[in-house]
């Protein structure tokens, strides 16, 4: 899986270690090897193989030759899970070219390559397979300040809806799971427990842990989940049925600054 160095990644490769899977960690550069090698370890506790390698995957040319190195290492390649993403938060009218291109590049591009390059792998192989990608509410909904995020973000939701319709015959299924505000070090929150953080305005009344997100994407590579594809999860404590309820409740323009 890709970007699993800390947060989300990190405690979904451990997830997937528990039930019983090999797993191919990657991380983007070597600030983060560290943690890479740390989510390893913690594979490795659980009596599965892991495989360790970097991968900036907005160096295009790089995509797949990883994947496919870490997959002839682990033996074959079953579940492909794309973390790996980034944010340039900036409004509109202030965005830079070259912020939207890092953005779409890393959460959208990249993600192409490397679903690509884990379905072909599964296509030869002909044993079915599992392509998960992580997306976000804002998959669903956008958010100020967050165009190129939420423009890259609904489109990797509607590249695994088309590909679960092509991959389908193949035994493969494809889903996204979009998270809502979870504490990890994107998010500023990583050494924080989320159930003593305050959020009013989410039903839960709390950020998610990694750990739940990680939860539904163990389920969805699991044999459990072999009739579910095509479906984006969304792991947000509720946040998103706050639409309306939130809206006649503002009492204030702050909103209008992100």
């Amino acid at each position: 899986m890709t970007g699993s160095d800390s947060g989300i990644g990190k405690a979904t490769a451990v997830a997937l270690a528990a039930a019983g899977m090999d797993v191919g960690i990657t991380y983007l550069d070597d600030a983060e090897r560290e943690g890479a090698e740390g989510t390893a370890a913690e594979v490795r506790a659980h009596g599965r193989t892991a495989v360790v390698r970097r991968l900036d995957v907005t160096r295009f040319d790089e995509v797949q030759p990883a994947i496919d190195a870490m997959a002839e290492e682990l033996g074959g390649l079953d579940v492909f899970v794309n973390n790996a993403g980034t944010g340039d938060n900036a409004p509109l009218l202030e965005m830079t070219f070259d912020q939207w291109r890092h953005t779409v590049a890393a959460d959208l591009d990249g993600a192409f390559l490397g679903i690509q390059a884990a379905a072909r792998r599964m296509v030869a192989a002909g044993n079915g397979g599992r392509i998960i990608g992580i997306t976000s509410v804002h998959e669903h909904q956008p958010r100020v300040g967050s165009s190129a995020y939420d423009a890259a973000k609904h489109g990797l939701g509607g590249l695994l809806k088309t590909i679960a319709l092509e991959l389908g015959q193949h035994g493969i299924t494809a889903n996204a799971v979009a998270p809502g505000e979870i504490a990890t070090p994107m998010t500023g929150m990583e050494d924080q427990d989320p159930h003593e953080v305050h959020r009013p305005g989410v039903p839960l009344g709390r950020p998610g842990a990694a750990s739940e997100i990680a939860a539904v994407v163990a389920f969805l590579a699991s044999p459990a989940a072999s009739y579910v594809t095509g479906a984006s999860w969304v792991v947000d404590g509720g946040m998103l049925q706050m639409g309306p309820q939130a809206g006649s409740h503002l009492t204030a323009d702050d909103w209008r600054e992100g």
